[in-house]
């Protein structure tokens, strides 16, 4: 069986040291002998050296790391923050180094990496002109976004060039999390990382601005465009029932309504693909293939930040039939990704 990490990251030497350089957050430093990564003020995470090393491998050791574990592929996208934080000429041009990078290891290993590209939305149409350079010259399957774009969500129609090239090209856009909006923060920052980071802060900001792109009327708009959400749907599949209550309940009035086509819960569906990066838990996984089916699902490890052998053991002995388990391993990747 096949497998694929639909969701794994890379780090480059000179995006790094821009990192390095900044004063203002996004930044990284060096601290009590570890590197610490500062998303906002007050909320740093811890990086050790070698997840470090292998975010900046893009060679023979994560090759390795696949091989030991029975990975075949991995879907490579720049690690978090990414370049929305940024002047709009910075990211730009972060971003397209970043990517040139990328294919140079794609072209290295045909075969065992897919690229993702990196964007800088602060600019949507140099965004969208580089997403279609990445797909059409440098043969990458979609992009990354890490969630806001400093104050701004995606939901407001400036963004918009950038869906329109992604369903053009009929590849998907990875909405990735990133510590809560700035105006929520504070309400993180007495716990710092540990509650506004994996914890809780990254599923809830991308929730939020998963809902707030349905809401916009963005899949009416464009309803051939994919979304791939990590972490089994950073929880709305779990929430499925319940995000179509102002559509369901009669006596809601149309003004409070959501202004869209379809019930939200139909856009999930419709237009989202989960991976299951970060998710190894069996009953949770279970309720989303109940929910959405194994169509919508697809295998990932969060690599280097969770661990190759950790999830291939869970994906193998998840308590399913082996057409799903294929379709989660390779398949739906395959159909999204048209990697044949």
């Amino acid at each position: 069986m096949r497998k694929y990490d639909t969701e794994a990251h890379f780090l480059t030497k000179e995006y790094q040291a821009y990192l390095q350089s900044r004063k203002e957050v996004p930044r990284e430093e060096m601290y009590k002998g570890f590197l610490r990564l500062w998303f906002d003020q007050g909320v740093w995470e811890p990086h050790a050296a070698r997840l470090e090393e292998k975010l900046l491998d893009l060679g023979d050791g994560r090759i390795r790391d696949m091989d030991e574990s029975g990975i075949d592929v991995q879907i490579l996208s720049l690690t978090a923050p990414g370049c929305e934080q940024f002047s709009a000429d910075v990211g730009t041009e972060q971003a397209r180094k970043a990517n040139d990078v990328l294919a140079q290891a794609v072209r290295r290993y045909p075969g065992r990496f897919i690229g993702l590209a990196a964007l800088a939305p602060q600019n949507p149409t140099e965004a969208a002109k580089e997403l279609e350079r990445c797909v059409k010259e440098l043969g990458f399957k979609g992009a990354k976004i890490n969630s806001h774009v400093g104050l701004d969500y995606l939901d407001e129609e400036k963004y918009w060039p950038i869906f329109e090239v992604a369903e053009k090209l009929d590849v998907p856009i990875h909405l990735h999390p990133v510590t809560p909006h700035p105006t929520m923060l504070g309400l993180y920052a007495k716990y710092g990382f540990a509650l506004s980071g994996p914890v809780l802060g990254f599923g809830a900001e991308t929730a939020l601005h998963a809902l707030r792109l349905i809401f916009s009327g963005l899949f009416d708009r464009y309803p051939r465009l994919k979304i791939i959400l990590g972490h089994l749907g950073e929880g709305l599949v779990f929430w499925i029932w319940r995000i179509d209550f102002t559509v369901r309940k009669p006596w809601i009035d149309e003004e409070v309504k959501p202004r869209i086509k379809k019930a939200p819960s139909q856009y999930i569906r419709d237009n989202f693909v989960v991976t299951t990066s970060g998710m190894f838990a069996t009953p949770a996984f279970m309720s989303v293939l109940h929910e959405i089916g194994a169509d919508r699902i697809m295998f990932a490890v969060d690599y280097p930040y969770e661990s190759n052998e950790e999830a291939v053991r869970w994906l193998e002995q998840v308590p399913i039939p082996d057409i799903d388990k294929e379709r989660v391993a390779h398949v739906t990747a395959d159909r999204l990704l048209k990697l044949g």
